[in-house]
């Protein structure tokens, strides 16, 4: 597979590092999020949604910015720790979400999901019961077919049988019986129950978050503080799967989606200064299944369109912009009115992974890329 140069990620892929993959369930508004810049037909077909022209936050000279609810992440973009991308998606044109996010979270009309893939054939050693970490009820299609992962809602709720039992007992003879093996399961073996008895500390000590991190009470911020507690406790966390609900406005777009961007604004920006050095190693990516319409329709929403935004943050980006907003003019619009789609989301995706140790198994992640 040949892969184009985005320019996002450096390093060589030789540290253990952690990928967060954050999905916007509901199809995200990519003109709300990171709208452009001096575009004056993006104010004629949105006269209550657009944002304001002196509200938005400038990222340098490009031609679009940042939603001001993001404010949080405007020092770490500054910071050259964050890469905004505008007119992202998928070739495909569906306005399905199910389609559409198992499309993206399958990496193309594939099996499994891509995340699932680049930990079954990424470099290393084998993974363990916590490599890879889905935060909520259910597993998440993009780690479906990953050789072990965990669905947890919660530290406090995650442990080595019913939580009720002598589980300490229970760990040391495992222990004892799997530290006999010198096959592929002992060693294996060991580290899980190694990365159990980690998780089993961290939840007695219960420890607050660092650098003066404030987290809020939800699910979605909670998740994001539950991951930086496994990732400090090296339990050789490789994949964090989140989501955030509840994007899909087609009514009343501002009063239910601009709380949302608050929230993610606030909790990654707690996630980043919680780690600390530690985001050296870890890469946070933001992702929806499509954008919306460019005009607002009559109930002050916006309908399934194509282009979407990322975010990419982590302590090997170059705080960029990856490529260039879309032209948005009102004649040439593609389709009933989308956000033309420039950059395919595999593209934003592949130099991470083969940051993150996939090497030479890229063309098995996305081999329609």
């Amino acid at each position: 597979m040949e892969m184009k140069d985005t320019g996002i990620i450096s390093g060589n892929g030789d540290e253990q590092a952690t990928l967060v993959v954050v999905f916007l369930r509901g199809g995200a508004d990519g003109l709300t999020l990171v709208p452009p810049v001096g575009n004056s037909d993006y104010y004629k077909v949105r006269p209550t949604l657009a944002v304001a022209e002196k509200d938005i936050l400038k990222l340098g000279d490009a031609n679009c910015g940042l939603n001001p609810a993001f404010s949080g992440l405007l020092n770490i973009y500054r910071e050259g720790r964050l890469t905004v991308v505008p007119g992202v998606g998928s070739s495909d044109k569906t306005r399905s979400h199910f389609y559409a996010q198992d499309l993206m979270e399958h990496g193309g009309q594939l099996a499994g999901g891509w995340l699932g893939r680049f930990l079954r054939y990424r470099e290393g050693r084998p993974p363990s019961a916590l490599s890879a970490v889905a935060l909520g009820k259910a597993m998440p299609e993009v780690l479906r077919g990953a050789p072990a992962a965990t669905v947890m809602e919660s530290l406090e709720t995650f442990s080595l049988g019913s939580g009720s039992g002598p589980t300490e007992s229970l760990q040391t003879e495992l222990g004892a019986l799997y530290g006999a093996k010198e096959n592929i399961l002992g060693p294996v073996a060991r580290d899980t129950l190694q990365a159990l008895g980690r998780v089993e500390r961290l939840r007695r000590e219960d420890l607050p978050p660092e650098n003066g991190a404030e987290y809020r009470d939800d699910s979605f911020s909670n998740g994001l503080r539950q991951t930086a507690r496994l990732i400090k406790a090296r339990v050789g966390l490789e994949a964090v799967s989140i989501d955030l609900n509840g994007w899909d406005s087609h009514i009343a777009q501002s009063s239910l989606i601009s709380p949302l961007m608050t929230l993610l604004s606030e909790g990654l920006a707690a996630f980043h200064r919680d780690l600390g050095e530690l985001m050296n190693a870890v890469t946070v990516v933001v992702m929806t299944e499509f954008g919306r319409r460019v005009a607002e329709n009559s109930s002050f929403g916006t309908d399934h369109g194509r282009g979407g935004s990322m975010f990419v943050m982590g302590g090997s980006e170059r705080g960029n912009v990856l490529g260039e907003m879309p032209v948005i003019e009102t004649g040439i619009l593609v389709g009933p009115g989308d956000v033309p789609v420039v950059t395919d989301y595999r593209d934003v995706l592949s130099p991470i992974l083969i940051r993150h140790g996939a090497g030479r198994a890229m063309d098995k992640i996305f081999p329609e890329n």
